[in-house]
């Protein structure tokens, strides 16, 4: 609650933007200007639209994602199952107990995202996307090599830039275009912070897979997508999957797959409401990275991944008027609805974007 109230208070002053939308805006039926909430898909949706040759449109998000407990599948367990039943694939390596010793409790992202999209010809969109990421997970650390009697607790929060997204979308009509994208490993997969053994020790070791920034990997990202609306309704679909080159550090994170689907109803021209659904698969770990060795789930390659369903709900806010004429906002937040992950994992608890849009 305290992570979600600190999201809520960084973008409080973007709401002034939803204000002007819906202040003194023009009625549904007149829809003359171009500007209009149905233009773009919701905000937490990328590469969902072609700009014109010659436009060029700049946005900024704020995503924030919580995550807590523990699933084995769609199963919910207990850090005293995960420390007493779980083995440890490194068990006769110096140090390490045959149980999962250490268990994570909760974990918290926020990432911020800039984006760039230019309209190359009315056919071709091209975009480019960095993102700066902070990351916390809390763990439970117990004493020695059985029991359930809690040692101590530690925090790990690394952050930095994460990897860069460069894409085309390439027109096939109006109303489908291909995403032809490709992610660059500007982040890095060699974080380091300190721990708590389950002998006492606080040394300072390799993060392990989910709370390190980048993949490491060159990556194909295709997908493609259909948008379309009229004065009052907009809806969309989108595939999109996550191919990875190589791998490095010894290891590549899992191919993803995902499939959504939305629509929006418009209050007027400058604002409305949408609902999503989101569909996606990712791959275990190929591979192992030999500095990520320890007692926990997230140090095992094999205990990452799964197939989720995720609810959306959203709005969408465009100022067709005045000084701030031309700015969007956009707010979406989302709920899973199905969770089946590989191994002992935190299933997420809710996630949050906002962000602001302006074309020239």
């Amino acid at each position: 609650m305290k992570s979600l109230l600190k999201a809520s208070a960084r973008s409080c002053g973007l709401l002034a933007i939803a204000a002007c939308a819906l202040a003194g805006t023009p009625a549904l039926a007149d829809h003359n200007d171009s500007i209009d909430s149905l233009d773009h898909a919701p905000i937490g949706v990328m590469g969902d639209h072609r700009h014109d040759k010659g436009e060029w449109m700049f946005s900024y998000r704020f995503m924030h994602m919580d995550m807590g407990g523990i699933q084995i599948g769609t199963d919910s367990v207990t850090p005293e199952t995960v420390a007493t039943t779980v083995p440890n694939r490194f068990f006769g390596n110096p140090g390490q107990p045959p149980t999962l010793r250490i268990v994570p409790t909760e974990m918290f992202m926020d990432m911020h995202m800039l984006g760039a999209m230019y309209g190359l010809s009315d056919q071709v969109t091209l975009m480019v996307m960095g993102n700066y990421i902070s990351k916390k997970m809390d763990h439970i650390t117990f004493a020695g090599g059985m029991g359930t009697n809690r040692l101590d607790t530690f925090e790990t929060s690394p952050m930095g830039f994460g990897d860069t997204k460069v894409a085309a979308l390439i027109g096939l009509t109006d109303k489908i275009h291909l995403n032809a994208g490709v992610s660059l490993p500007t982040g890095s997969n060699t974080k380091t912070d300190d721990i708590v053994t389950p002998m006492g020790g606080t040394p300072t070791v390799r993060v392990p897979y989910p709370m390190q920034l980048g993949s490491g990997t060159f990556d194909l990202e295709p997908g493609i997508t259909y948008r379309d609306q009229t004065d009052t309704f907009g809806w969309g679909a989108q595939v999109r999957g996550t191919i990875r080159l190589g791998s490095d550090n010894g290891y590549s994170y899992g191919d993803t797959a995902m499939a959504t689907v939305w629509g929006a109803f418009s209050l007027n021209q400058a604002g409305s409401l949408s609902g999503r659904l989101q569909a996606e698969t990712i791959g275990r770990v190929d591979g192992m990275d030999p500095l990520i060795m320890g007692p926990v789930q997230t140090a095992n390659p094999d205990f990452q991944g799964g197939e989720t369903v995720t609810a959306f709900v959203g709005a969408n806010f465009a100022v067709t008027q005045g000084s701030l004429k031309g700015w969007r906002l956009g707010l979406e937040g989302g709920l899973p609805l199905v969770q089946d992950l590989n191994g002992p994992q935190m299933p997420t608890d809710y996630t949050f974007t906002v962000g602001v849009q302006k074309s020239f």
